[in-house]
């Protein structure tokens, strides 16, 4: 069925807090510098993500919707979370 989006809450959805900057810093490590590098670099590093990466990452999503909840949804700056 439909799931409520969190409101205002980037904090909440995993590709915001950790994939894409996770992608992106494997994308460039090697410096691509055709598009089709590029491309290829994306793929390889996705398929590269593995079902444990996964499930850390969802885990960690749990701690900071608990986290948000305590703080009423309030700023979590000075929050630190482990991977």
């Amino acid at each position: 069925g439909d799931i409520d989006w969190p409101r205002r809450s980037p904090d909440l959805t995993a590709p915001d807090f950790f994939l894409w900057g996770y992608l992106k810093e494997q994308v460039h490590a090697n410096k691509p510098t055709t598009i089709e590098q590029l491309k290829d670099n994306i793929r390889q590093e996705i398929q590269e993500i593995t079902q444990e990466t996964c499930e850390n990452v969802m885990k960690n999503v749990v701690e900071i919707a608990r986290f948000c909840k305590a703080a009423r949804g309030s700023h979590l700056a000075d929050v630190i979370f482990h991977t």
